[in-house]
């Protein structure tokens, strides 16, 4: 029997038609599925540059449609398929320099001044603070100044009296201020605060507190000038406000104690695990049936309870795509700011979450005691009881710790947009710049994770 001779195709016509058309050699070759795909890779690869605008990337669909005729051309006369390595490699370039540009690094906009008056402070966290006696006095500031702005009063606090030449102000002007009634042999620091109670600092370039020196009667004097940032009022007219400037003076009595933002930094942390262990929870209540419904090994027996295990396998999908943060935001308009609007949104996207990975558990359970106890004539909730649970338990206790460690870090996120926890404070703390207590609310988010996550990890190995 003789061998029928193989189809052969023209090189000359497979190069040319995918000249004319990217990848149309390939289909004319024998090879469909290579030509379309290459046509689709050539398409985006076109489209890409045509979309950024810079002809310097069309060096790219250039190279892959040069690559493609020559691959058409290899591929008609039966020699070695061409290495698709180039339009990728090629691709891959253009699509990094091209983002490059999209998302504007520019690595000379990095200024190291603006990076050590971050870090610098951040070098040491503002958590606990020597333990120390306290004087300060403050007196009021009006801005702007009016007609009638009420004249300048005394203040008394704990044995100090202040006063102020100046009753009102403008931002540049100077207040010249006196005080009597501290400690002689103590420096003074000068602070701004402003109408919501934020300080700032009035020294050299407003980047540290004024230093005063009272004399042997324990008497100050300081001209402070109003702070280029002091002035809160957002409209175009402005608010009349009532600012103060406060002098303070410390004595160390020995040894420590949290800080007042120290005493924030526990008080949010606690905050932050009570809402992970209680959106853990929560969850694990709904998500535990709900996950039974979603098991297509326990849901296949009929078309209705196929219907069941569609309808809440896609609840799953649908809830789980949604990130929490855009839950929490909507339920802080909802319920308010604070640790309850962060409860609602990780309750719900946990539920979603753990209910997918446990319902995966049991579909990847073993068959054989299911289909034992269903021979034995038993009904829906006795197949669950006896063939399943038994084999659940334990993935489902480690999954369920995993999911409270992966809480505990979104709660943190969750904060800042008004959840309550660690990350309410931490976003005020940015935005007044006191990146003291940053740098140690970053501590204590990283050792509180770093320790939960080593705990978890040693209880999931035991049970799993």
């Amino acid at each position: 029997m003789k061998e029928e001779p193989k189809q052969t195709r023209s090189p000359v016509l497979a190069g040319l038609f995918s000249l004319l058309l990217p990848g149309a050699g390939q289909v004319y070759a024998g090879d469909g599925y290579r030509g379309f795909w290459l046509f689709v890779a050539m398409l985006i690869s076109v489209a890409t540059v045509a979309w950024y605008g810079q002809p310097v990337w069309a060096f790219a669909p250039t190279i892959i449609w040069i690559w493609i005729v020559g691959d058409a051309v290899s591929m008609a006369s039966k020699s070695r398929a061409n290495t698709i390595l180039i339009p990728v490699l090629t691709g891959m370039i253009a699509a990094v320099g091209i983002g490059w540009d999209v998302v504007q690094i520019d690595l000379g906009q990095a200024d190291s001044n603006r990076a050590m008056a971050i870090i610098r402070p951040m070098l040491r966290p503002d958590f606990t603070e020597p333990v120390r006696d306290t004087r300060q006095g403050w007196v009021p500031i009006q801005m702007p100044c009016t007609a009638d702005a009420p004249p300048a009063q005394r203040s008394f606090e704990n044995g100090v009296s202040m006063v102020s030449l100046q009753n009102c102000g403008r931002i540049g002007d100077l207040m010249i201020v006196s005080g009597d009634g501290f400690w002689e042999d103590v420096q003074v620091e000068v602070w701004w605060h402003t109408p919501i109670g934020n300080p700032i600092a009035v020294g050299e370039g407003e980047r540290a507190a004024l230093i005063v020196e009272p004399d042997e009667n324990g008497r100050v004097f300081a001209t402070v000038r109003i702070p280029s940032t002091a002035n809160t009022s957002a409209g175009a007219v402005e608010t009349i406000e009532e600012h103060r400037i406060y002098f303070k003076q410390y004595r160390d009595l020995g040894g420590l104690q949290l800080s007042e933002n120290g005493g924030f930094i526990v008080k949010g942390m606690g905050e932050t695990l009570a809402l992970a262990l209680m959106a853990t929870t929560f969850s694990v209540f709904l998500a535990v049936p709900l996950s039974f419904l979603a098991a297509r090994n326990l849901m296949s027996g009929n078309p209705l309870t196929m219907g069941i295990y569609v309808v809440a396998r896609t609840i799953l999908n649908i809830v789980r795509s949604i990130e929490s943060l855009i839950i929490a935001i909507i339920f802080v308009v909802i319920v308010g700011l604070g640790p309850f609007a962060g409860v609602i949104a990780m309750t719900i996207h946990s539920i979603a979450a753990l209910g997918k990975l446990y319902s995966e558990v049991i579909e990847g359970i073993d068959p054989g005691p299911i289909e034992a106890i269903r021979a034995t004539g038993a009904n829906w909730t006795q197949v669950v009881r006896f063939g399943v649970i038994p084999q659940i338990v334990p993935p489902f206790t480690a999954f369920t710790i995993y999911r409270w460690d992966i809480n505990v870090r979104s709660s943190t996120i969750i904060g800042m947009v008004g959840g309550g926890g660690i990350g309410f404070y931490l976003l005020q703390w940015i935005q007044i710049n006191e990146m003291r207590a940053v740098s140690a609310a970053f501590i204590a988010i990283a050792v509180v994770v770093i320790t939960l996550d080593t705990v978890s990890a040693k209880i999931r190995e035991r049970l799993v």
